[in-house]
């Protein structure tokens, strides 16, 4: 049985959560497999709101498995804050959460060195979300992390002590004040709690998931164009968000790979520091945010928003290998006359229509198609028949300049706002 990806083709915050869930259903097994605590993954059903960070988001589906992968990193106070809540909620995390035990752990002083290295940076600051990820994956690729499977293991507080001794000397170095104490007791909490669930070898596990043809679904985090190769470097995350990433962040084989599920918002935002060829610094921006609600459901920080940028999502089709679109917010863009898609980029006089290779100091001004808006409301459509002719115009070249089927259309942030316009 393959297993199927589904992950953001933008800078993040397109939707994840509320898909994965409608999607859950349909499969035995979700799977996180990269990111951490810097994800927000929403959902929304009964008229409650609900934002994961670490735990994957078909958690609220109570006959399903969900795995957190080694390529996630873990802070033990986030995910201790998280299984509170859905405790208090009545689900059965002791059932449905497994963790891989190596899946590397998200220290306080990396949280420390995360926002002593963005302070020094100043205006070339990144936009970090302050968490602690860049400085974790850091140490996990220079062979110095601590992963959750240490923390059963006899010399665990050394190894713990040892590495936070080489973090005080790099805060030394920034001149960083701080109190590691008042922060490491919240902190080993977290480490208790932590303990009390099933710790699993997660390539193992899954594998032999597949063989037995249990259906999977890898839940990606972030987005394709924060991909700490193929993103607008350096202002990335730092870890693979495409699907390459499903493979090393839960070991499992590329030619698992079923149907890649890419989501994307029917316009264009942006958190934190970057290039942004479609940006709008104007009124038009604002009623985008403000009608779309983009405020980052991790940071809170308002998104930054634009048209939609064609180039930028054929390219995040391309190195993901996409065999299904999902439009997220096609509501927040009801009343506007007039719908602006980027086609190309004008770069040195010439048009372009893919990102060059420097997309930070190359000016780049974006190339414009003007389609017709719709004025309907559609949060209460849920007839396919009834969608817009102008929406479904909007889809319609929008399939046609990615050669890719729009299959989902969402329109509300509920579960129930989700239209299937085809086969999945």
């Amino acid at each position: 049985m393959a297993v199927d990806v589904l992950l953001g083709l933008q800078w993040g915050d397109e939707g994840k959560g509320k898909i994965v869930d409608v999607l859950t259903p349909q499969y035995d097994v979700i799977a996180r497999f990269q990111g951490g605590p810097n994800a927000g993954h929403t959902l929304e059903f009964n008229g409650i709101k609900h934002v994961l960070h670490t735990i994957p988001s078909g958690i609220f589906h109570s006959d399903k498995l969900n795995i957190i992968g080694n390529g996630v990193v873990i802070d033990p106070v986030v995910l201790k804050k998280e299984i509170d809540k859905l405790l208090a909620m009545g689900v059965d995390i002791n059932k449905t959460l497994l963790l891989s035990r190596k899946a590397h752990l998200i220290l306080p002083t990396h949280r420390l060195l995360d926002a002593a290295s963005e302070k020094a940076k100043g205006k070339s600051k990144i936009g970090s979300t302050l968490k602690g990820i860049g400085p974790t994956y850091m140490d996990k690729t220079g062979r110095n992390g601590l992963r959750v499977g240490d923390t059963m293991l006899p010399d665990f507080q050394a190894k713990y002590r040892f590495l936070t001794s080489k973090h005080a000397e790099l805060l030394a170095f920034y001149e960083f004040e701080y109190d590691l104490k008042a922060l490491e007791e919240e902190w080993f909490a977290g480490i208790e709690s932590m303990k009390k669930l099933t710790f699993i070898d997660s390539e193992h596990y899954l594998n032999k998931c597949i063989q037995e043809g249990k259906k999977i679904l890898a839940e990606g985090a972030q987005g394709s164009l924060l991909d700490i190769d193929f993103g607008s470097y350096p202002f990335v995350t730092s870890s693979n968000t495409i699907t390459a990433g499903a493979c090393t962040g839960l070991g499992i084989s590329p030619r698992t790979i079923g149907k890649v599920y890419g989501i994307f918002k029917a316009y264009s935002t942006r958190v934190g520091s970057g290039p942004f060829p479609t940006e709008l610094e104007d009124a038009t921006g604002e009623e985008l945010r403000k009608k779309g609600n983009e405020f980052g459901s991790t940071t809170g920080r308002p998104r930054r928003c634009g048209w939609l940028d064609l180039p930028a999502l054929r390219y995040s089709i391309m190195i993901n290998g996409v065999t299904n679109l999902l439009m997220m917010k096609a509501d927040v863009l009801s009343g506007f006359e007039t719908i602006r898609v980027c086609t190309g980029y004008k770069v040195n006089g010439a048009v372009i229509d893919h990102m060059p290779f420097e997309v930070c100091d190359t000016p780049m001004e974006p190339v414009y198609i003007d389609l017709p808006g719709w004025a309907e409301d559609l949060t209460g459509l849920h007839d396919v028949h009834a969608i817009p002719e102008a929406l479904q115009a909007y889809i319609r070249f929008i399939e046609a300049q990615v050669n890719v089927p729009v299959s989902v259309l969402s329109v509300g942030p509920d579960r129930k706002q989700t239209l299937m316009l085809g086969a999945l």
